[in-house]
């Protein structure tokens, strides 16, 4: 049994990987457009002029697998309620990771030493995807 993240960026997906390639290192493993589908969505389904954006995607972040969509609508991603963890080896790795996620972001905690983490901060990065950073050393 594997329980995986799915995140809807409302056509903002291919922005969000190549910002996720930037800041974290992901590896894209699968892409596939509206357009490759073998068989065309329901009318009415996707927005239209929408045959570029990605109906699914694969990537990954060191060992972790996230999948990510368009989705079928046009209106802003908003993921509450869920946060992605991202555990590093060390304050200074941390701290690089931290900075790169949240460059047109928000911070919610600055990352700081904890009574848990050497370095654990939290925040949202520019597409409304919630975050935290820690340091498992």
């Amino acid at each position: 049994m594997n329980v995986q993240a799915y995140l809807m960026f409302n056509g903002r997906t291919e922005e969000a990987i190549d910002f996720y390639k930037k800041a974290v290192g992901a590896e894209v493993t699968a892409l596939m457009r509206f357009s490759d589908a073998p068989e065309p969505p329901p009318p009415d389904m996707v927005p239209e002029g929408w045959g570029a954006k990605i109906m699914h995607s694969s990537f990954k972040v060191g060992d972790a697998e996230l999948m990510a969509s368009d989705g079928c609508q046009s209106d802003g991603a908003a993921f509450a309620g869920i946060s992605l963890a991202l555990s590093v080896k060390s304050p200074e790795e941390a701290q690089a990771k931290f900075a790169a996620l949240s460059d047109g972001g928000k911070v919610t905690m600055p990352l700081a030493k904890t009574f848990f983490s050497p370095a654990f901060g939290t925040l949202t990065d520019r597409f409304g995807v919630s975050w935290m950073i820690v340091t498992n050393e």
